[in-house]
């Protein structure tokens, strides 16, 4: 089996990662991609910074960066996993990404904000759990503490 992991450097998004872990760790079969999607540049952006190379190399070295703590708990859990950053609308990409690599869970966090805020502003979590075409299990955060 293969899990895609969707990181952002967000607390929870590394709960994820480890709920991911504790079901290899219990016996299911699977490696990660372990996956970072990172926004297009802004107009600003690009009118501000002149290079789009240098916008390019900015944003995989920012999401190299977001998955550095995940990197490191699937090492120390001896997990394998692929890496993959990439560029465009988050739930999208996500989407793409686990039919190129032939995924077959999808394993991300959300933040748990309510069905009303979600309808209206839309999630990452909730668009790739409602376009996904293998399913999709949502971390949500601990609400004790």
């Amino acid at each position: 089996m293969k899990i895609l992991l969707p990181v952002d450097g967000s607390a929870l998004a590394l709960e994820a990662v480890r709920f991911a872990i504790r079901m290899v760790l219990a016996g299911l079969r699977a490696d990660a991609v372990l996956a970072n999607v990172q926004e297009p540049a802004h107009l600003y952006e690009l009118l501000v910074a002149h290079d789009p190379d240098l916008i390019d190399r900015a944003s995989a070295d920012a999401g190299l960066h977001a998955l550095v703590e995940a990197r490191a708990l699937l090492d120390a859990a001896g997990v394998a996993y692929e890496v993959e950053v990439a560029k465009g609308d988050p739930a999208h990409t996500i989407i793409e990404m686990t039919e190129r690599f032939g995924c077959d869970l999808v394993v991300m966090g959300a933040r748990g904000t309510s069905a009303l805020r979600s309808a209206m502003m839309g999630s990452v979590s909730n668009e790739v759990l409602h376009a996904s075409a293998v399913p999709v299990m949502i971390v949500k955060p601990d609400e004790v503490g």
